[in-house]
């Protein structure tokens, strides 16, 4: 965040409420505040608005970065770098961290892992008789050795680099009266406020605190669950410490099926008719997804249209976690016609079929023009023409530009 930079001012009031000089040392700071917090806390009589600032001037002074910035530039200045307020902490936090309790003072804060998310690739027969599947995986597990601790004795230092906050403050001058303050992990203890000396880190973890673990997971895929949905190990993500464990998720991804879409519950198969077939009735077999063999037929006297749908009730897929029940099944037929006929067979359809419109006679006939039908690929056509129209629009504009161009030309 940019700011300028305020004046050489305001600058001691902070060792004023503590009651030290400005030249105290972090012993002599912590020694001023532990006397004046014990005195002003709220819950044995005192100020709270004392006990506020008490805590307010302790956290600026016990960091050696802000520290800087408020003897060089004041109060102000911490304001405008890292917004109003400067970004502090609870006062009973930054209390609870001399006496103890059940505060949670910075370094100490647990907080919850980041989930790992794991795409699973499944078939349509899965998600209708159900499956389980075997996964190998790696995490990080903390330390059996050291606890977690990455020592062998189980101490660690306090980093210099940060003073154990994990944190850095990076101040930049940018001009005359302008400076930026940046905040970002301490490179070097990578975040954690903590460092290890070399002959006392743990050998089996190298002082890292975690190690590598293959684990095997089963994820058990149930009948009617939907692409995209997800299943979840709580707590078996990467562990670290202090840090509440996150889960591994696991998010289905249906593959596409050669001979049936899913919407919801139902499923929709396609099936080719002959005309005949479509005219005279019909058999055939169907496989289900379960391996299952249908015998599909159409009514005695029945003629399916083409891009007709039939349904059969109860063979879709199974509802989740109500597997007895399912949804509809859902045949989408599309009827082939044949490419030509006979004169003969055509006299022996005209025995049966109606004929859509009546008979023209001869005097109407002989008023009419004759017409020639050809075969065309309609999507192709239209393409050609829309690229035909684009070229003559493009021609025109040409013409129109160009022919300003030259009455210009002739005026001059």
């Amino acid at each position: 965040m940019f700011g300028r930079a305020p004046k050489k001012s305001d600058n001691t009031k902070y060792y004023e409420i503590l009651g030290v000089p400005k030249n105290a040392s972090q012993d002599d700071l912590k020694k001023a505040y532990r006397k004046a917090a014990i005195k002003n806390h709220p819950d044995k009589g005192g100020d709270p608005e004392k006990f506020k600032e008490l805590a307010q001037a302790y956290e600026v002074l016990s960091d050696p970065e802000k520290r800087e910035v408020y003897d060089q530039y004041g109060e102000d200045a911490l304001k405008e770098g890292m917004g109003a307020g400067g970004g502090g902490h609870d006062p009973f936090d930054i209390f609870q961290s001399f006496f103890g309790g059940g505060g949670s003072s910075r370094g100490r804060r647990q907080r919850r892992g980041e989930d790992v998310i794991h795409p699973l690739k499944v078939s349509l027969e899965d998600l209708y008789n159900g499956t389980s599947k075997k996964l190998s995986l790696s995490r990080n597990k903390i330390c059996a050795k050291c606890k977690g601790k990455g020592s062998k004795s189980g101490a660690s230092m306090k980093c210099p680099g940060c003073q154990g906050s994990g944190m850095k403050v990076s101040i930049r001058h940018l001009g005359p009266s302008m400076i930026q303050q940046m905040q970002h992990p301490c490179n070097e203890c990578k975040g954690t406020g903590e460092t290890i000396n070399d002959k006392d880190r743990c050998p089996q973890c190298k002082g890292e605190k975690v190690v590598q673990e293959k684990k095997v997971l089963e994820v058990h895929v149930e009948k009617g669950m939907q692409n995209g949905q997800r299943i979840t190990f709580p707590g078996e993500a990467d562990e670290a410490p202090d840090t509440i464990t996150g889960d591994i998720v696991f998010v289905l991804q249906q593959k596409e099926h050669p001979k049936f879409k899913r919407k919801g519950d139902d499923l929709f198969y396609e099936h080719t008719l002959s005309l005949m077939e479509a005219l005279c009735g019909f058999q055939f077999i169907f496989t289900h997804l379960d391996g299952r063999q249908l015998l599909i037929k159409s009514h005695p006297g029945e003629v399916v249209k083409p891009d007709q749908f039939k349904a059969i009730n109860d063979e879709g897929m199974p509802m989740y976690q109500r597997p007895f029940m399912k949804g509809k099944l859902y045949i989408h037929f599309t009827v082939e016609f044949p490419d030509s006929l006979k004169p003969e067979q055509c006299k022996a359809l005209e025995a049966v079929l109606p004929r859509s419109s009546a008979q023209l006679t001869d005097m109407e006939l002989d008023e009419c023009e004759e017409t020639t039908l050809h075969d065309v690929n309609i999507e192709e056509e239209m393409r050609r023409k829309q690229a035909q129209q684009s070229q003559e629009a493009y021609d025109e504009d040409e013409d129109m530009h160009g022919g300003a161009q030259r009455v210009q030309c002739a005026q001059q």
